[in-house]
Protein backbone atom coordinates (compact mmCIF):
# COMPACT_ATOMS: atom_id res chain seq x y z
CA UNK A 1 0.00 0.00 0.00
CA UNK A 2 1.40 3.37 -1.02
CA UNK A 3 2.25 6.30 1.16
CA UNK A 4 0.76 9.50 0.34
CA UNK A 5 2.22 12.84 1.51
CA UNK A 6 1.06 14.72 3.79
CA UNK A 7 -2.06 17.35 3.67
CA UNK A 8 -0.94 20.83 4.11
CA UNK A 9 -2.97 20.62 7.55
CA UNK A 10 -1.64 17.58 9.05
CA UNK A 11 0.79 18.18 11.65
CA UNK A 12 4.42 18.22 11.08
CA UNK A 13 5.23 16.15 14.58
CA UNK A 14 3.54 14.90 16.83
CA UNK A 15 5.26 14.90 20.54
CA UNK A 16 8.38 12.99 19.62
CA UNK A 17 7.51 11.22 16.32
CA UNK A 18 8.24 13.43 13.09
CA UNK A 19 4.83 12.85 10.55
CA UNK A 20 6.34 11.33 7.13
CA UNK A 21 3.23 10.49 5.39
CA UNK A 22 -0.74 9.20 5.41
CA UNK A 23 -0.18 5.24 5.85
CA UNK A 24 -4.82 5.35 6.07
CA UNK A 25 -7.47 5.92 7.71
CA UNK A 26 -9.31 4.17 10.47
CA UNK A 27 -12.98 4.10 12.05
CA UNK A 28 -11.56 7.35 14.55
CA UNK A 29 -9.00 9.33 12.53
CA UNK A 30 -6.29 9.31 10.73
CA UNK A 31 -3.08 6.85 10.74
CA UNK A 32 0.52 8.58 9.67
CA UNK A 33 3.82 7.53 9.35
CA UNK A 34 5.93 8.67 12.02
CA UNK A 35 9.51 8.31 12.98
CA UNK A 36 10.97 8.76 16.38
CA UNK A 37 14.28 11.20 17.26
CA UNK A 38 16.07 8.06 16.95
CA UNK A 39 14.85 6.34 13.72
CA UNK A 40 12.21 4.37 14.89
CA UNK A 41 9.40 4.12 12.48
CA UNK A 42 5.89 4.40 13.90
CA UNK A 43 2.38 4.06 13.16
CA UNK A 44 0.96 7.16 14.70
CA UNK A 45 -3.04 7.48 15.17
CA UNK A 46 -4.59 10.77 15.45
CA UNK A 47 -8.06 11.42 16.77
CA UNK A 48 -10.05 13.14 13.92
CA UNK A 49 -10.85 16.55 15.47
CA UNK A 50 -14.60 16.92 14.73
CA UNK A 51 -14.78 13.51 16.95
CA UNK A 52 -12.22 15.27 20.08
CA UNK A 53 -14.53 15.66 22.84
CA UNK A 54 -14.77 14.25 26.39
CA UNK A 55 -16.26 11.45 25.86
CA UNK A 56 -13.63 10.09 23.06
CA UNK A 57 -11.02 11.47 25.02
CA UNK A 58 -11.89 8.78 27.93
CA UNK A 59 -12.00 6.07 25.27
CA UNK A 60 -8.71 6.72 23.94
CA UNK A 61 -7.39 7.20 27.23
CA UNK A 62 -8.67 3.97 28.08
CA UNK A 63 -7.31 2.50 24.92
CA UNK A 64 -4.18 3.57 25.78
CA UNK A 65 -3.96 1.80 28.87
CA UNK A 66 -5.13 -1.45 27.61
CA UNK A 67 -2.52 -1.07 24.74
CA UNK A 68 0.12 -0.91 27.82
CA UNK A 69 -0.31 -3.85 29.21
CA UNK A 70 -0.37 -6.02 25.87
CA UNK A 71 3.48 -7.27 24.72
CA UNK A 72 4.68 -9.94 23.18
CA UNK A 73 6.73 -10.94 19.67
CA UNK A 74 4.02 -11.18 17.50
CA UNK A 75 2.24 -7.59 18.78
CA UNK A 76 3.01 -4.99 17.15
CA UNK A 77 4.53 -2.64 20.24
CA UNK A 78 3.29 0.60 21.65
CA UNK A 79 5.51 3.26 21.40
CA UNK A 80 3.84 6.17 23.15
CA UNK A 81 0.73 8.22 23.37
CA UNK A 82 -0.89 11.60 24.51
CA UNK A 83 -4.69 11.90 24.96
CA UNK A 84 -4.85 15.10 26.77
CA UNK A 85 -2.68 16.70 23.47
CA UNK A 86 -4.81 19.43 21.46
CA UNK A 87 -5.10 16.37 18.67
CA UNK A 88 -4.77 13.32 21.11
CA UNK A 89 -2.14 10.79 19.46
CA UNK A 90 -1.15 7.07 19.83
CA UNK A 91 1.68 5.22 18.52
CA UNK A 92 2.71 1.58 17.72
CA UNK A 93 5.64 -0.43 15.99
CA UNK A 94 5.30 0.21 11.77
CA UNK A 95 5.49 -3.18 10.60
CA UNK A 96 6.71 -3.23 7.03
CA UNK A 97 4.30 -5.68 4.91
CA UNK A 98 0.79 -6.36 3.26
CA UNK A 99 -1.65 -7.38 5.89
CA UNK A 100 -3.10 -10.71 5.22
CA UNK A 101 -6.35 -9.77 3.33
CA UNK A 102 -4.35 -8.18 0.80
CA UNK A 103 -1.89 -10.57 0.64
CA UNK A 104 -4.50 -13.40 -0.35
CA UNK A 105 -6.41 -11.05 -2.35
CA UNK A 106 -3.37 -10.15 -4.55
CA UNK A 107 -1.48 -14.19 -4.53
CA UNK A 108 -4.22 -16.32 -3.39
CA UNK A 109 -4.79 -18.42 -0.79
CA UNK A 110 -1.38 -19.79 1.31
CA UNK A 111 -0.11 -23.69 0.82
CA UNK A 112 -2.08 -26.01 4.01
CA UNK A 113 1.52 -26.34 5.73
CA UNK A 114 2.00 -22.06 5.79
CA UNK A 115 -1.30 -21.73 7.07
CA UNK A 116 -0.75 -23.96 10.00
CA UNK A 117 2.62 -22.25 10.43
CA UNK A 118 0.29 -19.39 10.26
CA UNK A 119 -1.91 -20.79 13.28
CA UNK A 120 0.67 -22.12 15.20
CA UNK A 121 2.50 -18.28 15.26
CA UNK A 122 -1.07 -16.51 16.22
CA UNK A 123 -2.57 -18.73 18.51
CA UNK A 124 0.91 -19.02 20.79
CA UNK A 125 0.73 -15.19 20.62
CA UNK A 126 -2.84 -14.85 21.43
CA UNK A 127 -2.31 -17.19 24.18
CA UNK A 128 -0.06 -14.99 25.47
CA UNK A 129 -2.18 -12.03 25.38
CA UNK A 130 -4.74 -13.78 27.23
CA UNK A 131 -2.45 -14.75 30.17
CA UNK A 132 -2.46 -11.23 30.70
CA UNK A 133 -6.47 -11.19 30.77
CA UNK A 134 -7.23 -9.44 27.90
CA UNK A 135 -8.86 -10.75 24.41
CA UNK A 136 -8.47 -8.93 21.20
CA UNK A 137 -12.13 -9.68 19.84
CA UNK A 138 -12.02 -8.43 16.46
CA UNK A 139 -9.26 -10.65 14.98
CA UNK A 140 -9.23 -10.43 10.94
CA UNK A 141 -6.83 -10.79 7.99
CA UNK A 142 -6.94 -7.03 8.00
CA UNK A 143 -5.04 -7.19 11.62
CA UNK A 144 -2.31 -9.34 10.77
CA UNK A 145 -0.18 -7.70 9.02
CA UNK A 146 3.17 -9.90 6.97
CA UNK A 147 6.27 -8.32 8.05
CA UNK A 148 9.74 -9.21 7.19
CA UNK A 149 10.28 -11.40 10.62
CA UNK A 150 7.08 -12.94 10.46
CA UNK A 151 3.23 -11.80 10.95
CA UNK A 152 2.65 -9.52 13.66
CA UNK A 153 -1.03 -9.07 15.52
CA UNK A 154 -2.61 -5.14 15.32
CA UNK A 155 -5.27 -2.84 16.40
CA UNK A 156 -5.96 -3.97 19.81
CA UNK A 157 -8.36 -0.84 19.59
CA UNK A 158 -11.23 -3.15 20.36
CA UNK A 159 -9.44 -5.50 23.33
CA UNK A 160 -10.69 -4.75 26.69
CA UNK A 161 -10.05 -6.47 30.02
CA UNK A 162 -12.38 -9.96 30.08
CA UNK A 163 -15.84 -8.00 31.17
CA UNK A 164 -15.15 -9.24 34.80
CA UNK A 165 -12.64 -6.49 35.52
CA UNK A 166 -13.53 -3.40 32.88
CA UNK A 167 -15.69 -3.04 29.43
CA UNK A 168 -15.00 -0.76 26.71
CA UNK A 169 -18.24 -0.87 25.34
CA UNK A 170 -21.76 -0.64 26.49
CA UNK A 171 -24.08 -3.03 27.77
CA UNK A 172 -25.55 -4.95 24.63
CA UNK A 173 -23.34 -3.70 22.53
CA UNK A 174 -21.84 -5.95 19.85
CA UNK A 175 -18.14 -4.74 18.77
CA UNK A 176 -16.43 -6.62 16.18
CA UNK A 177 -16.26 -7.85 12.86
CA UNK A 178 -19.22 -9.96 11.25
CA UNK A 179 -17.47 -12.28 8.87
CA UNK A 180 -14.55 -13.42 11.80
CA UNK A 181 -17.14 -13.09 14.53
CA UNK A 182 -17.52 -15.69 16.91
CA UNK A 183 -21.97 -17.12 17.58
CA UNK A 184 -21.95 -15.13 21.09
CA UNK A 185 -19.88 -12.40 20.21
CA UNK A 186 -22.25 -11.67 17.81
CA UNK A 187 -25.15 -12.52 19.85
CA UNK A 188 -24.19 -10.25 22.48
CA UNK A 189 -23.68 -12.57 25.07
CA UNK A 190 -21.48 -11.20 28.43
CA UNK A 191 -18.93 -12.27 29.60
CA UNK A 192 -16.56 -13.00 26.39
CA UNK A 193 -13.97 -15.87 26.99
CA UNK A 194 -11.05 -16.60 25.10
CA UNK A 195 -12.86 -18.83 22.77
CA UNK A 196 -13.91 -15.65 20.80
CA UNK A 197 -10.51 -15.41 19.79
CA UNK A 198 -9.84 -19.25 18.78
CA UNK A 199 -13.35 -18.86 16.40
CA UNK A 200 -12.02 -15.56 14.73
CA UNK A 201 -8.64 -17.24 14.72
CA UNK A 202 -9.92 -20.37 12.90
CA UNK A 203 -12.50 -18.04 10.34
CA UNK A 204 -8.76 -16.12 9.70
CA UNK A 205 -7.13 -19.44 9.11
CA UNK A 206 -10.31 -20.76 6.53
CA UNK A 207 -9.56 -17.56 4.97
CA UNK A 208 -5.66 -17.99 4.04
CA UNK A 209 -6.11 -21.54 3.28
CA UNK A 210 -9.23 -21.18 1.17
CA UNK A 211 -9.78 -17.20 0.17
CA UNK A 212 -13.56 -17.21 1.93
CA UNK A 213 -14.75 -16.97 5.14
CA UNK A 214 -17.24 -19.23 6.95
CA UNK A 215 -20.28 -17.04 6.95
CA UNK A 216 -20.66 -14.95 3.82
CA UNK A 217 -23.58 -12.58 2.48
CA UNK A 218 -24.72 -9.54 1.08
CA UNK A 219 -25.15 -7.50 4.53
CA UNK A 220 -23.29 -7.28 7.99
CA UNK A 221 -26.73 -8.05 9.16
CA UNK A 222 -27.15 -11.17 7.04
CA UNK A 223 -23.73 -12.65 8.30
CA UNK A 224 -24.85 -11.49 11.86
CA UNK A 225 -27.99 -14.22 11.23
CA UNK A 226 -26.00 -16.85 9.48
CA UNK A 227 -23.66 -16.62 12.66
CA UNK A 228 -25.64 -16.87 15.35
CA UNK A 229 -28.09 -19.75 13.48
CA UNK A 230 -26.91 -22.97 14.52
CA UNK A 231 -28.48 -25.11 12.19
CA UNK A 232 -26.29 -23.24 9.71
CA UNK A 233 -22.66 -25.16 9.16
CA UNK A 234 -20.03 -22.86 8.45
CA UNK A 235 -18.88 -23.39 4.64
CA UNK A 236 -15.44 -25.13 5.06
CA UNK A 237 -15.69 -25.85 0.89
CA UNK A 238 -11.89 -26.26 -0.43
CA UNK A 239 -10.38 -25.92 2.59
CA UNK A 240 -7.80 -28.86 2.80
CA UNK A 241 -8.44 -32.27 4.06
CA UNK A 242 -5.61 -32.01 6.68
CA UNK A 243 -6.96 -28.75 8.08
CA UNK A 244 -10.35 -29.57 8.06
CA UNK A 245 -10.46 -31.63 11.74
CA UNK A 246 -8.69 -28.26 13.18
CA UNK A 247 -11.32 -25.46 11.10
CA UNK A 248 -14.10 -27.60 12.11
CA UNK A 249 -13.15 -27.42 15.80
CA UNK A 250 -12.51 -24.10 15.96
CA UNK A 251 -15.37 -22.74 14.17
CA UNK A 252 -17.96 -24.51 16.34
CA UNK A 253 -20.79 -22.71 17.04
CA UNK A 254 -20.71 -23.76 20.98
CA UNK A 255 -17.53 -22.00 22.93
CA UNK A 256 -16.85 -25.24 24.89
CA UNK A 257 -16.89 -27.12 21.68
CA UNK A 258 -13.39 -25.22 20.63
CA UNK A 259 -10.28 -25.91 21.50
CA UNK A 260 -7.58 -24.49 23.80
CA UNK A 261 -4.96 -22.21 21.95
CA UNK A 262 -2.78 -24.81 23.41
CA UNK A 263 -4.42 -27.29 21.09
CA UNK A 264 -4.48 -25.03 18.17
CA UNK A 265 -0.88 -24.72 18.30
CA UNK A 266 -0.30 -28.76 18.63
CA UNK A 267 -2.70 -29.38 16.40
CA UNK A 268 -1.17 -26.82 13.70
CA UNK A 269 2.33 -28.66 14.37
CA UNK A 270 1.03 -32.48 13.63
CA UNK A 271 -0.09 -31.03 10.24
CA UNK A 272 3.30 -29.71 9.85
CA UNK A 273 5.01 -32.55 11.01
CA UNK A 274 3.02 -34.56 8.65
CA UNK A 275 4.71 -33.52 5.96
CA UNK A 276 8.17 -33.88 7.28
CA UNK A 277 8.97 -30.51 8.37
CA UNK A 278 9.50 -28.78 11.75
CA UNK A 279 7.59 -25.79 13.33
CA UNK A 280 10.97 -23.69 13.28
CA UNK A 281 11.62 -24.60 9.47
CA UNK A 282 8.02 -23.94 8.23
CA UNK A 283 7.99 -20.63 10.07
CA UNK A 284 10.82 -19.56 8.29
CA UNK A 285 8.87 -20.78 5.24
CA UNK A 286 6.06 -18.62 5.82
CA UNK A 287 8.10 -15.58 6.02
CA UNK A 288 10.28 -16.11 2.79
CA UNK A 289 7.15 -17.18 0.68
CA UNK A 290 4.80 -13.66 1.95
CA UNK A 291 8.15 -11.87 1.33
CA UNK A 292 8.93 -13.03 -1.78
CA UNK A 293 5.84 -12.71 -3.27
CA UNK A 294 5.62 -9.55 -1.83
CA UNK A 295 8.59 -7.93 -4.04
CA UNK A 296 6.25 -9.74 -7.11
CA UNK A 297 3.79 -6.15 -6.51
CA UNK A 298 4.71 -3.19 -8.44
CA UNK A 299 3.16 -0.29 -6.67
CA UNK A 300 1.83 2.92 -8.15
CA UNK A 301 4.19 6.10 -7.63
CA UNK A 302 3.03 7.89 -4.66
CA UNK A 303 1.92 11.37 -6.12
CA UNK A 304 3.23 14.34 -4.87
CA UNK A 305 7.04 12.83 -3.74
CA UNK A 306 10.03 13.99 -5.23
CA UNK A 307 11.74 11.76 -7.19
CA UNK A 308 15.52 11.49 -7.46
CA UNK A 309 17.83 12.52 -10.03
CA UNK A 310 18.29 10.21 -12.49
CA UNK A 311 21.48 7.93 -12.52
CA UNK A 312 24.87 9.18 -14.25
CA UNK A 313 26.58 7.49 -17.13
CA UNK A 314 29.29 6.69 -15.13
CA UNK A 315 27.15 5.10 -12.29
CA UNK A 316 25.44 3.19 -14.71
CA UNK A 317 28.79 1.97 -16.80
CA UNK A 318 30.52 0.59 -13.97
CA UNK A 319 27.63 -1.22 -12.39
CA UNK A 320 28.58 -4.94 -12.78
CA UNK A 321 26.21 -6.26 -14.99
CA UNK A 322 23.60 -8.84 -14.06
CA UNK A 323 20.87 -10.95 -15.30
CA UNK A 324 17.74 -12.34 -13.21
CA UNK A 325 17.55 -15.44 -11.63
CA UNK A 326 14.41 -16.94 -10.91
CA UNK A 327 13.05 -17.89 -7.66
CA UNK A 328 11.98 -21.93 -7.58
CA UNK A 329 8.40 -21.80 -5.93
CA UNK A 330 7.88 -23.63 -2.57
CA UNK A 331 6.74 -27.07 -2.58
CA UNK A 332 2.80 -27.16 -2.40
CA UNK A 333 2.66 -23.13 -3.41
CA UNK A 334 -0.01 -21.55 -5.98
CA UNK A 335 1.82 -20.64 -9.14
CA UNK A 336 3.23 -16.87 -8.77
CA UNK A 337 -0.01 -14.47 -9.82
CA UNK A 338 0.91 -11.55 -12.56
CA UNK A 339 2.23 -8.03 -11.17
CA UNK A 340 -0.76 -6.36 -9.50
CA UNK A 341 -0.78 -2.47 -8.86
CA UNK A 342 -3.11 -1.03 -6.32
CA UNK A 343 -3.52 2.68 -5.88
CA UNK A 344 -6.66 3.05 -3.75
CA UNK A 345 -6.34 2.96 -0.34
CA UNK A 346 -8.31 0.68 1.98
CA UNK A 347 -10.05 3.03 4.75
CA UNK A 348 -10.85 0.56 7.33
CA UNK A 349 -8.22 -0.54 8.35
CA UNK A 350 -4.59 1.02 8.90
CA UNK A 351 -2.99 -0.11 5.58
CA UNK A 352 0.56 -0.73 5.18
CA UNK A 353 3.77 -0.07 2.21
CA UNK A 354 4.03 -2.81 -0.27
CA UNK A 355 7.26 -3.69 -2.28
CA UNK A 356 9.69 -0.91 -3.87
CA UNK A 357 8.98 -0.13 -7.63
CA UNK A 358 9.40 -2.69 -10.33
CA UNK A 359 12.45 -1.76 -12.77
CA UNK A 360 11.67 0.79 -15.04
CA UNK A 361 11.25 0.48 -18.56
CA UNK A 362 14.31 0.82 -20.70
CA UNK A 363 12.84 2.57 -23.72
CA UNK A 364 12.57 6.46 -23.93
CA UNK A 365 8.97 8.15 -24.00
CA UNK A 366 6.89 10.22 -20.95
CA UNK A 367 6.28 7.08 -18.82
CA UNK A 368 10.50 6.20 -18.76
CA UNK A 369 10.74 7.62 -15.40
CA UNK A 370 13.83 6.97 -13.46
CA UNK A 371 13.95 4.31 -10.99
CA UNK A 372 12.94 5.37 -6.89
CA UNK A 373 15.76 5.94 -4.70
CA UNK A 374 15.74 2.51 -2.76
CA UNK A 375 15.37 3.43 1.45
CA UNK A 376 18.00 2.53 4.05
CA UNK A 377 16.33 -0.82 5.36
CA UNK A 378 15.67 0.76 9.01
CA UNK A 379 12.94 3.46 6.94
CA UNK A 380 10.27 2.44 5.01
CA UNK A 381 10.58 2.06 1.38
CA UNK A 382 8.62 5.08 -0.54
CA UNK A 383 8.33 7.69 2.16
CA UNK A 384 11.56 9.75 3.08
CA UNK A 385 12.11 11.84 4.97
CA UNK A 386 11.47 15.81 4.16
CA UNK A 387 14.44 17.33 3.07
CA UNK A 388 16.32 19.98 5.47
CA UNK A 389 18.09 22.55 4.32
CA UNK A 390 22.01 22.29 4.35
CA UNK A 391 21.93 18.57 4.27
CA UNK A 392 23.07 16.35 1.72
CA UNK A 393 21.89 12.61 0.68
CA UNK A 394 24.52 10.54 -0.85
CA UNK A 395 23.32 8.86 -4.14
CA UNK A 396 24.22 5.01 -4.99
CA UNK A 397 24.01 3.44 -8.67
CA UNK A 398 21.03 2.26 -9.75
CA UNK A 399 22.61 -0.54 -11.27
CA UNK A 400 24.13 -1.45 -8.30
CA UNK A 401 20.89 -1.20 -6.34
CA UNK A 402 19.72 -3.71 -8.74
CA UNK A 403 22.25 -6.22 -8.12
CA UNK A 404 22.19 -6.39 -4.79
CA UNK A 405 18.43 -6.95 -4.55
CA UNK A 406 18.66 -10.40 -7.17
CA UNK A 407 22.00 -11.47 -5.50
CA UNK A 408 19.58 -11.67 -1.87
CA UNK A 409 16.82 -12.74 -4.08
CA UNK A 410 18.70 -15.59 -5.65
CA UNK A 411 20.32 -16.57 -1.71
CA UNK A 412 16.53 -16.77 -0.52
CA UNK A 413 15.89 -19.35 -3.26
CA UNK A 414 18.87 -21.45 -2.72
CA UNK A 415 18.46 -21.77 1.33
CA UNK A 416 17.61 -24.87 2.77
CA UNK A 417 14.42 -23.55 4.56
Amino acid sequence: MQITPLNPEDPPSLGDFELLGRIGQGGMGQVFLGESLGGEPAAVKVIKPSIVDSESRGRFAQEIEVLKTIWGPRIAAFLGADAEAEQPWLATEYVDGPDLARHVKTHGPLPSVLTAALGAVLAEALSAVHTQGLLHRDLKPANILLGPNGPKIIDFGLAAFTESHVSLTAPHQVVGTPICMAPEQAAGVKPLTSAVDVYALGALLLFAATGHYPHEAVTPYMVFHLVTDPDTAPDLSDAPGELLPLLTGMLAHGAKDRPSLTEVVQQCRSVIEGNGMKIAQARRRLTAHTAGQRHQVAPADAPGLPLPAPASDTDTKTAPATQDVPAPPLPDSPAPSPTVVETVPDLTDPPVQDSPDATPPTTGGPSCEPRREQPAPDRPPTMSRRPRQGTHTPRHSVQARRTAERLRAAYAASAPF
